[in-house]
């Protein structure tokens, strides 16, 4: 899962394609982690959110596609589970490479506004 900084730079990229429709950090985030723990409810417990968001926010992620970002699999007593399809990775790994690609192209100009900030005296 990416890590988020108190270091200046890019917090937040999110690629909008309709009013209803965008990928930002969350959404990677909880591909990412369906990607590692095979499970939507493991990747939505690591975030912090219930079962019912991590679903909801699949869901959201899946009807926008042509084909779903997230395969899942029914089963009772350990035997279900969740996988990104090949779009999904996509998507994710697309994503992460934005992000690190708007990281770089911004680093010079956050160093240069950065060095004209006045932290004394703030917490």
């Amino acid at each position: 899962m990416a890590k988020r900084s108190g270091a200046p730079g890019l917090t937040h990229l999110r690629v909008t394609f309709s009013d209803d429709f965008y990928v930002g950090p969350g959404r990677a985030d909880l591909l990412e982690g369906i990607a590692e723990t095979g499970s939507i409810a493991a990747a939505g417990k690591r975030m912090g959110m219930s079962y019912k968001r991590a679903w909801s926010l699949v869901q959201a992620m899946n009807e926008g596609w042509r084909t779903p970002l997230v395969e899942t699999s029914r089963g009772g007593a350990g035997q279900g589970g969740a996988s990104l399809s090949a779009d999904g990775q996509l998507v994710l790994e697309r994503y992460r490479a934005m992000q690190e690609a708007s990281r770089k192209a911004i680093a010079a100009d956050v160093a240069a506004i950065s060095k004209r900030l006045d932290m004394s005296g703030r917490n």
